[in-house]
């Protein structure tokens, strides 16, 4: 049971954000400004891997400030956010990624039903068939759906317990950590949907990028190495914000 007002730590990891990150951080602060607080604030982490573009100053545009991380790498950024929080809660949130309205009361009312940690269903900013099918698939409680696109909360009491995320995975460390969380018991898929960017999937081709992600995710459980898992994504994905 969560005391009566909770503080929930919503820790983003940046990297070459520029181009989209002022408008996602006013659609995010605009949701949660819309929200009825009075039994929870909200602490905001933003954390730049060293972005090689303005995304500090377009962070700082919006009013909010960021914290650079001594490491690059989103595990790396994500486990320094965390340990900056003074949250009870930290919900890690993707930069192209948009909660649900009324986010914060959901995960509160999970965690207050006993739920130690878990994350929303996914939706993409295209109609694409492809997508939607994809999307369709993340209600249900798999390993291969899991992944950080549809956001992660976590108490800090779970978080403590289960350890900080990998920082010698470039990639997978989201999965990596959902698989340990979900030992546990206590992990839920909530029924609202995060909608999250389809850029990737436009650049690269919707069938061929997801048939690109299930082959990383098998080459990662059938033991290949985070050097081997890089070079194949940079080969095969056009991406600089890796």
């Amino acid at each position: 049971m969560m005391d009566v007002t909770s503080t929930i730590s919503i820790i983003i990891p940046v990297y070459n954000e520029a181009e989209g990150i002022g408008d996602f951080l006013r659609e995010v602060n605009q949701r949660v400004s819309h929200q009825d607080a009075s039994t929870w604030n909200a602490e905001w982490i933003i954390v730049d891997g060293g972005s090689q573009d303005n995304s500090i100053e377009e962070i700082e545009k919006t009013g909010f400030k960021a914290v650079v991380s001594p490491k690059k790498g989103r595990a790396a950024q994500m486990n320094y956010g965390a340990s900056l929080a003074k949250g009870n809660i930290l919900y890690f949130l993707h930069a192209d990624t948009i909660p649900p309205f009324h986010f914060i009361p959901q995960i509160l009312k999970a965690i207050r039903d006993g739920v130690g940690s878990g994350c929303f269903r996914l939706a993409f900013d295209e109609p694409h068939p492809i997508m939607n099918m994809y999307a369709w698939f993340t209600k249900f409680d798999v390993l291969p759906f899991r992944f950080g696109d549809q956001s992660l909360f976590v108490t800090k009491e779970v978080w403590e317990k289960t350890g900080i995320f990998k920082e010698d995975h470039v990639v997978m460390e989201d999965n990596e950590y959902i698989k340990r969380l979900r030992k546990r018991g206590d992990f839920r898929i909530l029924n609202d949907q995060v909608v999250t960017s389809a850029r990737k999937y436009r650049e690269n081709g919707f069938i061929r990028l997801q048939f690109i992600f299930s082959m990383i995710y098998v080459m990662y459980y059938a033991g290949a190495s985070q050097q081997t898992l890089v070079d194949f994504y940079k080969i095969m994905i056009k991406d600089n914000r890796l």
